[in-house]
C-alpha cells in the first residue's frame, strides 16, 4: 500500500463516520423544520446504522464478487451523491428514503476498507494499521457531530451535508492510486455455525453484554440533544456538537487496552470495571446542568470505550476457530442494540421524561455487569475443561 494511499483511506474512513453521525445532534433542528415527533427525528439517524447491524452476516453473499478498490469507490461515489441530493431535498419523506439508501452504502465502504487494509498491509503492521482505523473511526464520529452543530449554527444545516458530499466524491477521486486491488474474502456463515457459537456461554454472555453497552451509549447520544432543547430551547447546535468532545475517549482508552488489562489481572474484571465507570457517567447526566453534562460524557465514553475495546479483543481470544464468524457476530449484537437503543427507549423519554429514561438505560447497564460476570465464570469453566 503507497503512503499517499494509506493516508486517504485514514481520510475516508473519518468522512464516512463524519456522515454517519453527523444528523445526531442536530435531530431537535429537524423535528422543529419538518415538524417531526421525536420518533420521526431520530429514523435520520437510526436508518443509517440499521444496515451494520446486518452486514456481517449477509453483505459477503453480496460483496464477494468485488474487489476492494472497485467496491469501495463506486460506494463512495453513490454515497457522496446522494450526500448533496440530502442537501438539496425539500420534504421529510425524500431525505428519510435519502438516508435510507446511504445506510447501505457504509457498510460497503468500512468492509471494504478494513479489508484492503488488511491484505494490504505487511503482516508486521497490520494491527498498527487496523488500530489507526479504529481511531479514524472514532475520530470521523466526533468531527461529524462537532461540525454539523457548529455549519448549522453558522451557515444552516445543508450546508455541511453539501461539503460532506463533495469530500466523498474527493475520496472517491483520491482512492484511485489503491494499487493493491484486494479481493474482498468474508466470512458466509451457516446458520449451524452461528448457533454453534451462541450455545458456547462465554460467547453468548459476551455478545449480549456489547448489545446491552451499545443499546445504552446510542440511547443517550440520540435524545441527549433533544432533553438539551427542552432545558433551553435557545440552545444552539455549536453546544450540543461541542459536548460530543467525550468521544475522543475511545482513541485514549484504544491505545492503553494492555495497560488497562494488567492494571486489574484479567480481562473480565478491566471489562466489569469500564461498565462501572459506563454506569457511573449516566446517572451524572442526571444533573440537568450543561457544564456538568459536558465532563460527564468524558466519563461515561470512557467507560463504554474501555468495555467495548476490551470485549472486542476478548472475542478473537476466546475464539480458537471461526475468527471472522466470531467477530461478524459481534459487530452484529454491537450495531443491532445501538439501532434498538436509538429508537425503544424513546417511549419511555416521551411518556416519563429524562430521569426514568436514564433509570431504564441504567438497569439495562447493570444487566451487562451481571452478564459480565458470567462471562468471566464461563471462561474459567471452559479454561478448567481444556486443562482437564
Amino acid at each position: 500500500m503507497t503512503y499517499s494511499a494509506n493516508k486517504y483511506i485514514y481520510f475516508t474512513t473519518v468522512i464516512t463516520f463524519c456522515s454517519l453521525y453527523a444528523a445526531q445532534p442536530i435531530q431537535p433542528l429537524f423535528q422543529q423544520e419538518f415538524q417531526l415527533t421525536d420518533f420521526q427525528a431520530i429514523l435520520f439517524t437510526t436508518l443509517m446504522m440499521a444496515p451494520l447491524g446486518v452486514a456481517p452476516l449477509f453483505y459477503g453473499y453480496i460483496l464477494e464478487s468485488f474487489s476492494a478498490k472497485v467496491m469501495v469507490r463506486w460506494a463512495l461515489l453513490f454515497l457522496g451523491i446522494l450526500e448533496i441530493l440530502f442537501s438539496l431535498a425539500g420534504d421529510f419523506l425524500t431525505l428519510l428514503v435519502i438516508r435510507a439508501i446511504q445506510g447501505l452504502m457504509i457498510p460497503a465502504i468500512l468492509t471494504s476498507l478494513m479489508s484492503y487494509i488488511s491484505y494490504s498491509s505487511p503482516k508486521e503492521k497490520v494491527q498498527h494499521a487496523i488500530a489507526a482505523y479504529i481511531a479514524a473511526t472514532i475520530l470521523g464520529g466526533f468531527l461529524g457531530r462537532f461540525l454539523s452543530g457548529l455549519c448549522t449554527d453558522l451557515f444552516g444545516w445543508r450546508f455541511f451535508f453539501f461539503i460532506l458530499g463533495l469530500l466523498l466524491l474527493l475520496n472517491c477521486y483520491l482512492l484511485k492510486d489503491m494499487i493493491r486491488d484486494a479481493k474482498l474474502r468474508y466470512a458466509r456463515p451457516k446458520l449451524s455455525e452461528i448457533l454453534s457459537l451462541l450455545r458456547a456461554k462465554e460467547f453468548f454472555w459476551l455478545y449480549t453484554s456489547i448489545f446491552c453497552l451499545f443499546f445504552v451509549f446510542a440511547a443517550l447520544m440520540n435524545f441527549l440533544p433533544f432533553e438539551l432543547k427542552k432545558i433551553n430551547p435557545a440552545f444552539g447546535e455549536t453546544g450540543i456538537g461541542i459536548l460530543y468532545l467525550g468521544y475522543s475517549m475511545g482513541i485514549v482508552v484504544s491505545l492503553n487496552t494492555r495497560r488497562i488489562i494488567n492494571r486489574f489481572g484479567n480481562e473480565s474484571d478491566a471489562i466489569g470495571a469500564g461498565i462501572v465507570v459506563f454506569g457511573v457517567g449516566l446517572l451524572f447526566f442526571l444533573i440537568e446542568n450543561y457544564l456538568v453534562m459536558f465532563v460527564t460524557m468524558f466519563v461515561f465514553c470512557a467507560g463504554l470505550f474501555t468495555a467495548h475495546s476490551l470485549l472486542s479483543g476478548f472475542v478473537n481470544k476466546l475464539a480458537y476457530q471461526n475468527k471472522a464468524i466470531a467477530n461478524g457476530l459481534y459487530i452484529s449484537f454491537y450495531y443491532t442494540g445501538g439501532t434498538l437503543g436509538s429508537v425503544l427507549p424513546g417511549a419511555i423519554f416521551h411518556s416519563f421524561g429524562w430521569s426514568a429514561f436514564l433509570l431504564q438505560l441504567f438497569s439495562m447497564i447493570c444487566l451487562a455487569l451481571f452478564l459480565t460476570r458470567r462471562l468471566k465464570i464461563a471462561v474459567k469453566a471452559s479454561a478448567g475443561r481444556d486443562t482437564a
